[in-house]
């Protein structure tokens, strides 16, 4: 009996456990469940909606493109980040991935039951069980793991629904490439494209076996597996990753073993917008940008800005500038001003001007310049935003401080010194500083941007915002008008003699006399010709008189030089302002057959969908006839055969003996056709070389960036010295490369040409005396 007891005891309570057994396991697959619902209800964190899990806001840079396909730089906050698609990724980086942060990755639908049963038994001691789909949910919905225990599993919860949601939205080849491009590599470097280029200098499709690798380690802890400062460590990583690969066939035995025994290459190529190619274009760029944007409201989503936002969108912005170009353009730019800086250090020591870098001026007027320098500074600025009375202000800027100043001579173009805020503004004056722009006449598309020396140090930009006195360059523009109006020829001939419009002529408060460059008059009769080659002054006088100041001023701002001129015979030899930016817009008018283009910088705005946002439309005016605009050339052919451009068909190197070549000399040796003017004005304080082949116009400014600091002499301080070497060097380093198409050709010549260009053959007939300002009214320019 009383084994019949204990048997039936034992029988009921093995029942009550398999009772209790299924009871507590129905209600954890219940709680679990319930853990889900609650969370796909949003009870435990609020949902994105299925909307915004189509369109996730993810922050993603602005990309500048290059017209050849290259990116110039972004515009970002703290996310630099340009997504790539899938196919864009090389295999062996798919293949770590999988090989490391999920095996099963094609198998499951976003949770990975083995890696979960496995973390349960394991207590997450023999791997993770999160799932590269779980891992981009929480980077893009959940956020940053919580510490605490509960709200660990609400994120988890959320995670594992979320996931599914994703698998059921997405391809499995879009979640890798999501994962990838949001993943933070450190160091600006936002996804997998900015990772490439920052760590290994390239794009992600060109990232080899181990390459792929170190960035693959990187993931489980970025700040942990940091490559700058724990290689050896991220070294052991991406060795792990290599057997990882190994041990999923993705990689033989051989190559593992053979890669893990190469060191690691990383090439550290950090991003920032003040380095980089075409910093000064890229400036320019945001403004333009912002004006666009203030126009161009973005499409209203629900959850999201009604504004575009130029560091946060992900725009795509395609640019008429080529990166070979423009490379081109920078190491022309650094080669010759090293030089030439050189040179004006040395003829501004102490005992050769004890007022450097100002030449020839008195302390008061120096005090001026001073004066208005330190209030524009962002020191003074930056003071009297935060309220510092004006005494403690000036006292800051005669106080020593450590500072990094720019440097020529230095491989970083900076050093480390200790000198005073005031003391620092008269050093950075004692740089000369330089502009040039090259446009495509046909299509106004600009090429290379200049704005100056050095982007770090100098941020004024001088291709758009300075506005300089254009010297002679300004004389092709009288020279049009008058063989526009009075149809001379190139081989017209006028005398060297000394010429004045009288007072009260042409708006002449008093009258003008002009004097050539050199004082002197050679009484000889000039060509019209030979007359621009040589930059005669008189001649141009006896031009803007017959044809007059406001004949000449409605074809500059046809010419899309629009700023307000006088009307005064004195324009003639350049005393107006324009920009770099400005006059090769013009100057494309004579290489375009008389038509000008407005320059065009940006072709194309997508957003991150590939979206248009903005196509270009060209601008353009029919300005000058084929006839006028191809007489034109040839008379500026003139200043490269025999005027002051001819140093381009020389070949002379530096030479301590010939004291016009010991800045850059002259290694050009060019044989084609070549129109251009190099323009000097008053003292020296502005240098111009405009050049022209058939399909490139290009404008290059040297100066000081106040009008006293120049060079004392014309033979260092002429465009033709200053300005000119910076073309010839950029020029030839265009020809040199074939694939840019640059023509050496001849400039084309109109059918039917009624002006004389051939002077062997010019009819000995005195030029019309026609004064064609009366009739104004009746022209179409």
């Amino acid at each position: 009996m009383a084994k019949k007891a204990a048997k039936k005891n034992t029988h009921t309570g093995f029942f009550t456990y398999i009772k209790w057994f299924w009871i507590l396991f129905s209600v954890g697959i219940l709680s679990v469940v319930l853990l889900f619902l609650l969370a796909s209800w949003g009870f435990l964190g609020t949902m994105p909606e299925y909307e915004y899990l189509e369109n996730p806001q993810t922050n993603l840079a602005t990309e500048i493109i290059s017209s050849d396909g290259i990116t110039l730089g972004k515009f970002y906050l703290d996310d630099n980040r340009t997504p790539v698609p899938f196919d864009s990724l090389p295999d062996n980086l798919v293949n770590a991935l999988i090989a490391t942060e999920d095996e099963r990755f094609y198998e499951h639908s976003g949770i990975d039951a083995y890696g979960v049963m496995r973390a349960f038994a394991y207590l997450g001691t023999a791997g993770g069980a999160s799932t590269i789909t779980q891992q981009l949910a929480r980077q893009l919905f959940v956020g940053i793991r919580s510490k605490n225990k509960f709200e660990t599993l609400k994120q988890k919860a959320m995670e594992w629904v979320l996931a599914t949601r994703l698998e059921r939205q997405y391809t499995k080849q879009e979640i890798i490439a999501m994962y990838l491009n949001q993943y933070d590599f450190l160091y600006n470097a936002d996804g997998i494209r900015s990772a490439a280029k920052i760590y290994f200098g390239k794009e992600p499709q060109q990232l080899k076996t181990e390459e792929s690798a170190v960035l693959v380690g990187m993931l489980k802890n970025s700040s942990y597996y940091n490559p700058i400062r724990r290689k050896e460590l991220v070294l052991n990583r991406r060795n792990t990753v290599l057997g990882q690969m190994y041990r999923n066939d993705f990689i033989t035995e051989q190559e593992k073993d053979s890669l893990q025994n190469l060191k690691m290459a990383i090439r550290f190529n950090p991003e920032s917008h003040k380095e980089g190619l075409a910093t000064y274009f890229r400036m320019y760029l945001q403004g333009f940008m912002n004006r666009w944007i203030a126009k161009n409201p973005k499409p209203a989503l629900e959850g999201q800005r009604d504004r575009w936002n130029l560091f946060l969108d992900g725009l795509k912005i395609y640019t008429t500038v080529d990166s070979r170009m423009q490379a081109n353009a920078e190491i022309a730019v650094q080669k010759h001003m090293t030089k030439l800086q050189a040179e004006f250090f040395h003829q501004n020591t102490p005992d050769r001007n004890p007022t450097a870098p100002f030449l020839a001026m008195e302390k008061p007027e120096i005090d001026r310049i001073m004066e208005r320098a330190i209030k524009i500074s962002p020191r003074w600025k930056q003071m009297k935003a935060a309220g510092t009375s004006e005494k403690e202000i000036r006292e800051s800027f005669t106080k020593k401080t450590e500072m990094s100043v720019f440097d020529w001579t230095s491989d970083a173009r900076e050093k480390d010194t200790i000198m005073t805020p005031m003391d620092s503004i008269r050093y950075y004056k004692t740089f000369l500083r330089a502009a040039m722009m090259s446009m495509e006449p046909q299509t106004g598309h600009v090429k290379a941007w200049v704005g100056g020396i050095d982007y770090r140090h100098f941020q004024y930009d001088n291709v758009y915002q300075g506005s300089m006195q254009v010297g002679s360059t300004f004389k092709p523009f009288v020279y049009a008008a008058a063989i526009d109006q009075l149809r001379l020829s190139p081989c017209d001939k006028f005398p060297d003699t000394q010429y004045c419009i009288e007072a009260g002529k042409h708006g002449n408060p008093e009258p003008w006399c002009p004097k050539n460059s050199d004082g002197r008059y050679s009484g000889r009769e000039y060509t019209l010709k030979d007359a621009l080659a040589n930059s005669i002054n008189t001649v141009t006088a006896q031009l803007i008189d017959r044809v007059g100041p406001r004949s000449v001023v409605s074809i500059v701002n046809n010419l899309g030089l629009t700023k307000k001129i006088p009307e005064v015979p004195s324009i003639a030899l350049g005393t107006p302002t324009f920009n770099v930016y400005e006059m090769v817009g013009a100057y494309g008018t004579f290489a375009n057959q008389g038509v000008y283009v407005k320059p065009v910088m940006v072709t194309r705005i997508e957003d991150k969908n590939g979206t248009v946002l903005y196509e270009y439309v060209p601008e353009t005016k029919d300005v000058l006839s084929k006839e006028v605009a191809y007489t034109m050339l040839n008379l500026m052919e003139g200043v490269t055969e025999s005027g002051s451009g001819a140093r381009l068909r020389h070949s002379s190197q530096n030479n301590e003996t010939v004291y016009k070549e010991i800045i850059t000399g002259y290694p050009y040796e060019f044989t084609n056709p070549i129109a251009g003017k190099t323009g000097t004005t008053q003292n020296q304080s502005d240098g111009w070389f405009m050049g022209m082949v058939p399909n490139l116009v290009t404008g290059v400014w040297v100066g000081g960036e106040d009008k006293p600091i120049h060079f004392e002499k014309t033979t260092y301080g002429q465009g033709a010295a200053m300005a000119l070497p910076i073309w010839g060097l950029y020029m030839k380093a265009n020809y040199e490369n074939k694939n840019l198409g640059i023509s050496d050709g001849e400039f084309q010549k109109p059918d039917d040409m009624s002006i004389n260009l051939d002077c062997d053959k010019q009819v000995d007939e005195e030029p019309k005396d026609t004064d064609v300002e009366e009739d104004l009214d009746d022209l179409d320019f």
